[in-house]
């Protein structure tokens, strides 16, 4: 029975958003609940954590035939992603009330802003490939109306191009489950080192190969790897607290998690390193990180730049996953940690002066430095972190991702590393020049703006993002020996 409680936080914010949508909307929305809700199913999921409740045999919640159920077990790797994403939620729900005041229909933006909650926590929680796929599936359902909530003419095109891309990525990563389950130990549960069957022959080495290069790129999509990036900069149309999920928490990091259970718990690292497989996925991970900090140089519009850097940044993630090693993994999840404080800050800060002001590009934000002080000295700070300099945590993640490629110095590696330093220059490039123009060029008012902090409401989350992100550069001793734990099978 006590397993039962892994249950709680993936249904609790899923049934409230469903409440929500069913409430007469004569009735008032209320804030302060709502908030209370989300904050009480987060100490949940820190107390499961804590408590190591459901990491021996975890909860099914049904079964899908004979062979296939939907199963819930905390792991190591579960805990990473859940406990993020439990810090997060509350304080982006918080930011949201204020950013949000004037929209027409704040119902059902919030209805379906806490179902993804609970659904991104279903993926975090998923005790197998199954209920991970059913959950990924969820994700797209839930956010794509999020993306369209504005109804513009470009939210419907934005909106319409994540869906098509996720349905395609969906498509491909279904055929990898299907022989996961079909050539694997008779288990699509989560179990490092993977569940591949021994008794494979060549041919179906190559095929399987095949399945799990679609499966990568399939759910690639939401990590948004070359090729299949397109949507993410276009999903910047929605609103501010949207796109922060997207792009720090909920989809893409739903993505990059996927495939990190897909290569380590699924397939398996020995069964894939060495191979061709692993050389093509690579390839494009690195063209990916190359093409996005590139373009984010390029880009003058202030949330598309921080879009193109998501782009660039998700596949730091993967290019640890593609070493195919324990130090590969550790490195990947730990720039999985802080990537995610560290992007929702810079987009908070970007929603801010959108929430505040007019302005939308690079080239407007002469002087709001001055104008808006904590706002842009946290900006200033994630700039900090995600071009890697010390002592941020955003150095610590990128010097684990160098030193896993160097772990064995082959090519591969050597590349691996030529392309962090040139995306470490492109990153000081176009985060720097926002923050030359934020304080060394004049500012010029605009009638009727508000060029000025926001309320506590939205800058309290972008505050408690800087302490994390600090924090977790000076001292990340412990988390870093924690997730050496989980790659070792320790935990």
């Amino acid at each position: 029975m006590t397993q039962r409680i892994l249950l709680l936080p993936v249904l609790i914010p899923i049934l409230t958003g469903v409440a929500m949508i069913l409430i007469s909307h004569k009735r008032r929305f209320s804030p302060l609940l709502l908030e209370a809700i989300v904050t009480a199913n987060s100490l949940l999921v820190w107390y499961i954590i804590l408590s190591g409740a459901g990491r021996d045999s975890g909860a099914l919640f049904f079964k899908l035939g004979t062979e296939l159920s939907i199963y819930f077990r905390m792991d190591g790797m579960g805990t990473v992603f859940a406990g993020v994403v439990a810090i997060l939620w509350p304080l982006a729900t918080l930011y949201s009330f204020e950013y949000m005041e004037h929209d027409s229909h704040p119902r059902s933006f919030f209805a379906l802003y806490t179902m993804t909650y609970g659904v991104t926590l279903g993926i975090a929680l998923a005790g197998n490939l199954v209920t991970l796929y059913v959950f990924y599936e969820m994700l797209t359902l839930v956010t794509f109306p999020l993306v369209l909530h504005d109804r513009t003419r470009e939210a419907r095109r934005a909106s319409r191009m994540y869906l098509y891309y996720s349905i395609g990525g969906a498509a491909c990563a279904f055929m990898g489950l299907v022989f996961v389950l079909t050539y694997g130990t008779e288990t699509t549960d989560f179990i490092l080192g993977g569940v591949m069957g021994q008794s494979i022959s060549e041919l179906n080495v190559n095929v399987l190969l095949i399945m799990y290069v679609l499966a990568f790129f399939g759910f690639g999509v939401k990590s948004a790897i070359f090729p299949v990036q397109k949507w993410l900069p276009a999903a910047s149309v929605a609103p501010t607290p949207v796109t922060a999920l997207l792009h720090a928490v909920a989809v893409v990091k739903s993505g990059a998690f996927a495939i990190l259970r897909l290569t380590y718990y699924s397939y398996g690292a020995d069964f894939l390193r060495g191979t061709w497989a692993q050389y093509l996925v690579s390839g494009f991970v690195m063209f990916t990180i190359v093409y996005g900090s590139t373009m984010a140089v390029k880009e003058v519009h202030f949330k598309k730049r921080l879009a193109y850097s998501t782009i660039s940044n998700l596949s730091y993630i993967l290019l640890g996953a593609c070493m195919m090693t324990p130090l590969g993994l550790v490195a990947a999840l730990t720039h999985f940690v802080f990537h995610a404080f560290m992007k929702i800050c810079s987009f908070f800060c970007a929603g801010v002066v959108m929430h505040r002001t007019p302005r939308n590009y690079v080239y407007e934000l002469d002087g709001l430095g001055k104008r808006m002080p904590v706002t842009f000295a946290c900006f200033t700070a994630s700039a900090i972190s995600l071009t890697g300099i010390p002592p941020f945590a955003g150095f610590i993640s990128k010097w684990n991702i160098a030193n896993a490629a160097l772990e064995e110095p082959d090519a591969l590696g050597v590349l691996a590393v030529c392309i962090l330093i040139y995306s470490a220059l492109m990153t000081a490039v176009y985060m720097f020049t926002i923050v030359v123009r934020l304080y060394w060029n004049e500012f010029k008012p605009r009638p009727n703006e508000q060029a000025s902090d926001p309320s506590w409401k939205m800058l309290l989350p972008l505050v408690v993002f800087v302490i994390v992100f600090t924090a977790l550069g000076i001292y990340s001793t412990p988390l870093t020996d924690y997730l050496m734990n989980i790659a070792k099978g320790v935990i």
